[in-house]
């Protein structure tokens, strides 16, 4: 189809196509060969090029041609004339004597007269047949071609596509269940889609200190709190990477931060830290998460709960008076290691921020 089409467009609209797009494609890939360094791409775009340099000089010498005026054959037909009054002068004067006397006789006898001609027919001009603009057809080529050019190389970066990876590897799921009424009775509750939108971002990994990794799971959940009998909302959500999982969950209670903050040094928590984030109330804690093994060669029989690696959390006051409910934002390792408390302070001063409700 293509070859078809090729043939049938005329020289001064295919030549530029041909050179738009060998330009293009050659400079796409040479860059990328470049930027990723592969051989055999820069092979690939330096064919594209060289066949674009064929067709420019196509097209440079189709237009030197059409420059050149062409040569106009001469006719000799004058020569022709004159030999011929050569050759007949003697005829003529040989037989002027002999017609002298008819010639005289017939001097006396009335002409006739000639009947009147009718008019010719009036002729049209005729109307030069006017040739194409080669130079006009070839811009109008050029500048279309340089259009669907752009498209196809900027294209992606303006208009990103919906079905496109993002910056983390992956995405969040849609949860397509109907949050339960706690969601609905509580004012500016936000959902486990919210918090992992706002927590799945394309800088995480830098935030969280690892640059060079890449998210293998996001999710995301609308669940209650426990022991309030699904009165209590609190979303959540999670990304891991091979280094760090991060978590953030906010709960939609009446205990405050200053609450919270006895009920560790009651419980003997004494590594906590008070301190104001974003202009909120806050305090960092420490404390280790469970692990649940569960056995699917036995029918998915769950074990022993154990205890598992130890994890910070900052939790964050909902509002900068301390009103009750807060966010808690959580990170753990498997190897046991921590990263620095700047490091929670980082997510949480841009996490929060993008989250809808009072957190806005």
């Amino acid at each position: 189809m293509l070859g078809l089409l090729l043939r049938i467009l005329p020289f001064w609209v295919r030549e530029p196509l041909l050179i738009v797009v060998g330009a293009v494609f050659g400079v796409r890939i040479a860059y990328l060969a470049v930027h990723d360094e592969e051989p055999v791409a820069a092979g690939i775009a330096l064919a594209f090029l060289v066949f674009t340099a064929v067709r420019v000089r196509t097209v440079v010498r189709a237009l030197r041609a059409r420059r050149k005026p062409e040569p106009v054959d001469g006719g000799d037909g004058g020569d022709s004339a004159g030999g011929g009054d050569g050759a007949g002068g003697g005829d003529r004067t040989d037989r002027a004597d002999g017609r002298d006397g008819v010639a005289a006789s017939a001097a006396h006898r009335p002409e006739p007269q000639a009947a009147p001609a009718a008019p010719a027919a009036p002729v049209a001009p005729a109307v030069p047949e006017k040739e194409p603009n080669a130079w006009g057809q070839a811009v109008a080529a050029v500048a279309v071609f340089a259009a669907i050019g752009f498209a196809l190389w900027f294209g992606p970066r303006i208009l990103p596509s919906e079905d496109a990876a993002p910056a983390n590897g992956v995405s969040c799921p849609d949860l397509e269940e109907e949050p339960p009424s706690a969601y609905r009775d509580t004012p500016g509750a936000v959902t486990g889609d919210v918090l992992c939108r706002a927590l799945n971002r394309p800088d995480l990994a830098g935030l969280l200190g690892t640059p060079g990794e890449t998210a293998t799971a996001a999710s995301g959940d609308n669940g209650t709190a426990p022991l309030t009998d699904g009165k209590v909302a609190q979303p959540e959500a999670e990304v891991t990477f091979d280094t760090y999982t991060v978590n953030v969950s906010a709960t939609y209670n009446d205990l405050t931060i200053a609450q919270y903050v006895k009920l560790l040094e009651t419980g003997g928590q004494r590594d906590h830290q008070p301190l104001s984030v974003l202009g909120r109330p806050a305090v960092f804690s420490s404390d280790h998460t469970m692990r649940i093994s569960i056995d699917l060669a036995n029918g998915a029989s769950g074990g022993p709960v154990e205890q598992g690696p130890l994890a910070r959390t900052l939790t964050v006051a909902l509002d900068r008076e301390d009103r009750g409910g807060s966010y808690d934002i959580t990170v753990w390792s498997e190897s046991g290691g921590l990263p620095e408390d700047g490091v929670l302070l980082g997510i949480a001063e841009e996490v929060l921020p993008a989250v809808a409700g009072p957190a806005g």
